[in-house]
Order: C-alpha cells, then structure tokens, then sequence
C-alpha cells in the first residue's frame, strides 16, 4: 500500500432518524465526529451512501486522504455501498476500516485489528462477503444485553440514560484510535486504544 493511496473508513448503522441514537448505530456517530474534525459535510453518493472526503493528520507528508462514510443500505447490506465506494476511490482493501459496534466487549472499550471473522455481526458480514477479510475493524464495545433481552432489541435501541453520560467521550475516543490508524499504523493504534 502507497501512502498516497486514499483511505476508506466506513462508520456501520442504519439509515433514518428513528435509528440514530441506537447502539448499532455508534459506527455512524464516530463517522460524524470524523467528518466534523476534517471540516466536511456529508453528500450523497452514487453508491448508496453519504461521504466526506478530507485528510487525516498533521499537514504535510504524514496526512493521508480519507473517504469518511456512512452505507444508506441498513446495516445487513453494507458490503454493497462499501464495494462501490472502494472501487470508485480505488481504496486497497487494506486501507479500509470498518467502525462497528461488538456485543463481546464492554461498554465503551476499543479493540482494533485487521481481519478475523464477522463474530455474527451482519454489517460484517456484509462487507466480509464482498470484500474478503483482510480490512480493519475498530471494535467498539456496547456490552451483552442485560436479562434475557434479545441481541436484536438490545442494538437497535438508544444507549441509556448513564451510557449517555459518557458516550461522548468513548466516541471521541474512537475517533481517535481510527486516526491513529491511518496516520500511525495498527500496531500504535492498538498499543495506544485496545482495552
């Protein structure tokens, strides 16, 4: 992979304002605050989803080019857009970064690695189908469910009230370790952000 070769990081969740705040949707809120610090608003694609493009890092030679986005597809089509937008931005499969929420972590911790399996996570899944597995993840923990509560209800609904209270932080959080990422490698990421 060239260093000038653009990256692609794409925030997981479903489209529509009745999902923005779910737990599944957390890929997309680190996708926001990403394309906020670059400076851009997202557009729409041909490819079925928003993007911002925009650099990451210090300017000069460390800044890499980066596509932010957000699959208008719901989270069990996301391989779709995602192919579109890495054959249209010609984006090596090692260059993209899947953001997404992981049931086996605790709220709020980060894992970061590049390929594995889908760990039964249909965006994952998706994207594994159509690409191979060999991208990154940034694995962002939003726990078990409680009780005997069903893994669909528990992602598809708002974190609560004390999640809240530090959801922001944990989001800014991971978007740093995205950026660290691109602009230092996953070694430093995750020595850096894996908890």
């Amino acid at each position: 992979m060239a260093d000038a070769d653009p990256w692609l990081v794409v925030g997981l969740g479903n489209p529509g304002p009745e999902y923005a705040r779910n737990r599944h949707n957390v890929g997309f809120m680190v996708a926001d605050l990403l394309a906020e610090r670059m400076g851009g608003r997202f557009k729409a694609h041909k490819a079925r989803a928003q993007v911002v493009e925009g650099r990451c890092g210090a300017p000069g030679p460390s800044s890499r080019r980066v596509v932010v986005a957000k699959p208008l597809s719901f989270m069990n089509l996301s391989g779709g857009p995602t192919t579109a937008l890495r054959d249209f931005y010609k984006v090596p499969v090692g260059n993209i970064v899947a953001i997404h929420d992981e049931l086996d972590i605790d709220y709020g911790a980060l894992r970061l690695k590049l390929g594995g399996g889908d760990n039964g996570h249909n965006g994952l899944k998706s994207i594994t189908k159509a690409l191979g597995a060999e991208y990154h993840r940034v694995r962002f923990g939003i726990g078990r469910p409680p009780g005997r509560m069903q893994v669909a209800d528990f992602v598809l609904k708002d974190f609560s009230a004390a999640e809240r209270r530090e959801l922001d932080y944990f989001v800014d959080r991971a978007a740093d370790a995205v950026e660290t990422l691109i602009v230092d490698g996953l070694e430093r990421a995750q020595t850096t952000y894996n908890s």
